[in-house]
């Protein structure tokens, strides 16, 4: 995983434990803010393994019922170790194995942040992630100014959260930092929208910050 996205993921849960008056906080808040959005990150990667647990036991005893109900087992003695038996793949197994993959998928993922932002060599995360939080601080009226601006009518306060966080921090990544190149920072922000709100939100996050580009005359 490349350490600037694992700070994008770490920065909007972050953003999401913000009150609504970001000016408040200071530094350390939202060092020990990250370290909290860490622990909620392992705790959610080990729950949601845990939730692998049921439809894992559900496979199991599918197969071990079709493989002893198979006609090549029936006839078999009693106490007789069964034959191991091909089977079709059920959509029901399907279905069971692609939920065990999703979230094997976003645990493992959730296990790789933490990681990431744990290690000392790994301190680009951290830093990154702070410097995103940082510089919405100091520029929060004049983000949120723009998101109010291009979002064709909406009430800022009327917005998903989450699509406005995801805002937050691509505009401060592009008119603050400007350490990634612009097409990466807006890919990004349309992955986490895909990611974690909707398909409509991936839009609307792409329209603005097109509109943020063009009036801010970004390139690259």
């Amino acid at each position: 995983m490349q350490a600037r996205r694992a700070s994008r993921e770490l920065a909007l849960i972050l953003f999401s434990q913000f009150e609504k008056d970001i000016t408040k906080y200071k530094k350390s808040d939202f060092e020990n803010i990250m370290v909290k959005s860490v622990r909620i990150l392992s705790d959610s990667a080990s729950e949601e393994l845990k939730l692998t647990v049921g439809p894992l036991i559900d496979i199991k005893s599918m197969l071990e019922d079709y493989e002893a109900e198979h006609e090549s087992n029936l006839s078999r003695p009693i106490g007789a170790k069964n034959k191991p038996v091909q089977i079709p793949m059920t959509d029901e197994m399907i279905s069971k194995v692609n939920t065990m993959l999703d979230v094997a998928e976003k645990a493992i993922f959730a296990l790789e942040i933490a990681e990431f932002t744990t290690l000392e060599n790994q301190s680009e995360v951290k830093n990154y992630t702070v410097n995103i939080a940082e510089k919405y601080h100091d520029n929060s009226e004049k983000v949120d100014g723009l998101i109010q601006k291009y979002s064709n009518g909406w009430d800022i306060t009327r917005l998903v959260k989450i699509d406005k966080d995801i805002l937050r921090i691509a505009i401060t990544e592009l008119l603050y930092i400007k350490e990634t190149p612009v097409k990466v920072v807006v890919d990004e922000a349309v992955e986490l929208a895909k990611k974690y709100s909707t398909e409509d939100s991936s839009s609307f996050i792409n329209g603005i910050l097109a509109k943020v580009i063009l009036e801010n005359g970004l390139k690259g």
